[in-house]
């Protein structure tokens, strides 16, 4: 369990995160609402973990999120599809793993960075870039459209 730091002014834009961070006559259900919408993204990206649930703190514009994932890379996605959302800041992770293995590194992306330059960095060769694509699918649906602030997950590769 951790608590993950994120841009909150980067990443895919949520009009009821959005509309949370407004701070509404009613903050209790504007974070509900942002915290379903962020669940729905999760389920529709084909996450899944055991007893998932999000909460929306809109007045620390933190994510909790809890549940047991089924191995750690999809518990990691989970994190990164609740943190890379314009207006997080933070995401509390409270998840657990039914199947743990060793963690990724996180890298966050920044202004001029593309992911053959993110492999030079990583790995050695910027050929290797496919490994990362691979590490955030369902998150990058094309290579070339990453973007600055945006997490990602870089696991650890054998040479």
């Amino acid at each position: 369990m951790s608590l993950l730091t994120f841009l909150s002014n980067a990443g895919v834009k949520n009009a009821d995160v959005t509309a949370a961070l407004s701070g509404p006559a009613d903050q209790v259900a504007a974070d509900q609402n942002a915290a379903d919408s962020i669940k729905a993204g999760i389920v529709a990206y084909g996450l899944n973990a055991d007893g998932l649930d999000v909460a929306f703190d809109g007045t620390t514009a933190t994510v909790t999120v809890s549940g047991e994932a089924p191995d750690t890379a999809t518990a990691e996605k989970i994190v990164l599809c609740c943190g890379n959302i314009n207006g997080v800041a933070t995401v509390d992770d409270e998840l657990s793993v039914a199947a743990p293995s060793d963690p990724s590194q996180f890298y966050t992306v920044v202004a001029g960075d593309n992911l053959s330059k993110i492999s030079q960095q990583f790995y050695g060769n910027p050929n290797r870039y496919p490994v990362i694509v691979d590490a955030n699918q369902p998150m990058i649906v094309n290579a070339d459209k990453i973007y600055p602030g945006q997490m990602l997950r870089i696991p650890a590769i054998s040479s």
